[in-house]
């Protein structure tokens, strides 16, 4: 998928901007069609995968950056970089700068490779998006390249940065389709750097911040408070979310579920909020929570919004 906002956003940051893409493969390939690669002059980010294949491409990519400019390449793994995968895959490259970033038509960003007219197939891709709401896949279809806009973002607030929030973040941040607010009491509470892309909240009283949140955000709490947590807790069921999820044990959730209820919330509304978060037999060591609750992440669709209707 075409992600717009972290093209100009990279473009802004860095000046001309080669982007990598895969396009199509025959046989197998180190990565799925729309897998991109971001290069700048002393830079890059993202990932086409395979070694020594994204290693060339980044090298062709950045010799185009003085340029500008396409180049539509067919690689066959074996033959052309010794490895073992088999197949052949089809780089797009395309330098864009602040004057020529796409424009996407109905969710989706679809140009010509070759010169030729927009055929009677891709128009009826975009119709399709346009009128039904269905993107097509990344696709080559007889001389244009059809990419669909990355969705929006699906927000998720972290709440806490002691050992687990850290590895939390230090494992979620690089993940595409997340866009992460960490909160915590003070700004000392925070690693130096921070990772690229994480909204910080330092806040006294943490819990006021809920009240700004997306409704339809996500929710991780795990601070050094079983105070605060259970504050966040009742407020966030006044307040509303997507999905909301607590560190503790069995015996935590058990009281929380207890003093919520004399808090005035209903039942099934506090069986929204899932305590313990991750996966339990992967033990308790911050990066293997971390690991667990990526996968919980990265497995579930993005959900709509949910707020208790009565206190």
């Amino acid at each position: 998928m075409f992600d717009l906002d972290t093209l100009a956003a990279t473009v802004a940051a860095h000046g001309p901007v080669a982007r990598v893409v895969i396009a199509g493969h025959d046989g197998s390939s180190p990565r799925e069609p729309g897998a991109s690669l971001l290069v700048w002059h002393d830079g890059q980010s993202g990932t086409i995968g395979g070694g020594a294949l994204e290693w060339e491409a980044t090298l062709r990519a950045r010799a185009m950056l003085a340029s500008g400019g396409r180049a539509v390449q067919r690689v066959p793994l074996g033959p052309a970089l010794g490895q073992c995968c088999g197949g052949a895959v089809t780089l797009v490259t395309e330098v864009y700068d602040a004057t020529c970033l796409p424009v996407a038509e109905a969710g989706v960003v679809a140009r010509s490779l070759d010169g030729r007219d927009r055929p009677l197939a891709v128009q009826r891709l975009i119709d399709r998006a346009r009128g039904q709401g269905i993107l097509p896949a990344t696709q080559l279809v007889q001389g244009w390249f059809l990419e669909p806009l990355t969705p929006p973002c699906r927000d998720l607030w972290i709440w806490g940065a002691g050992h687990v929030g850290r590895a939390l973040v230090a494992v979620l941040a690089p993940l595409p389709g997340l866009r992460l607010t960490w909160i915590d009491v003070a700004p000392d509470r925070f690693p130096s750097p921070l990772p690229a892309g994480v909204t910080v909240l330092p806040c006294a009283d943490a819990a006021r911040l809920v009240s700004h949140a997306p409704p339809g955000a996500e929710h991780l709490v795990l601070t050094y408070s079983h105070a605060l947590d259970l504050d966040l807790c009742h407020r966030l069921l006044q307040h509303g979310f997507a999905r909301a999820g607590v560190i503790g044990s069995a015996t935590k959730w058990a009281r929380f579920r207890a003093r919520l209820t004399a808090l005035g919330h209903a039942a099934p509304a506090i069986a929204r909020i899932e305590c313990p978060i991750g996966d339990p037999r992967l033990g308790k060591h911050p990066q293997a929570i971390a690991i667990g609750v990526a996968q919980a992440v990265l497995s579930r669709k993005a959900l709509p919004s949910f707020k208790e209707t009565a206190l």
